[in-house]
């Protein structure tokens, strides 16, 4: 199975495509260099194959490649960067707490 995360700005979402099809989107809104993931959704038909940390990683390296940071509103973001927190110091250490970040 090829998953492959794409950003398109133009929608303001990143995209989850399996073998070519898409399966996922994550929607946030961007305020200079502050992306806010309001919205994750995968297929429900492809629950539980970790596809929806795969989705929310790609999303979180392309904002750490523009040197962005992260309010994680969507609450499966916080529990993706428990998972990973490599990923932590994308969230505003001010913000951690409101997130359940520690």
């Amino acid at each position: 199975m090829q998953t492959d995360v794409i950003h398109v700005p133009d929608d303001s979402r990143f995209d989850l495509l399996v073998d070519g099809e898409p399966v996922g989107r994550l929607d946030y809104t961007r305020d200079g260099d502050l992306w806010s993931m309001n919205h994750t959704e995968v297929d429900p038909r492809l629950g539980g194959r970790g596809l929806g940390a795969v989705l929310v990683l790609g999303a979180l390296d392309v904002v750490a490649a523009e040197g962005g940071s992260v309010l994680p509103l969507c609450p499966f973001v916080p529990r993706v960067i428990r998972d990973h927190p490599e990923h932590l110091d994308l969230v505003p250490q001010d913000q951690r707490a409101r997130f359940g970040l520690g």
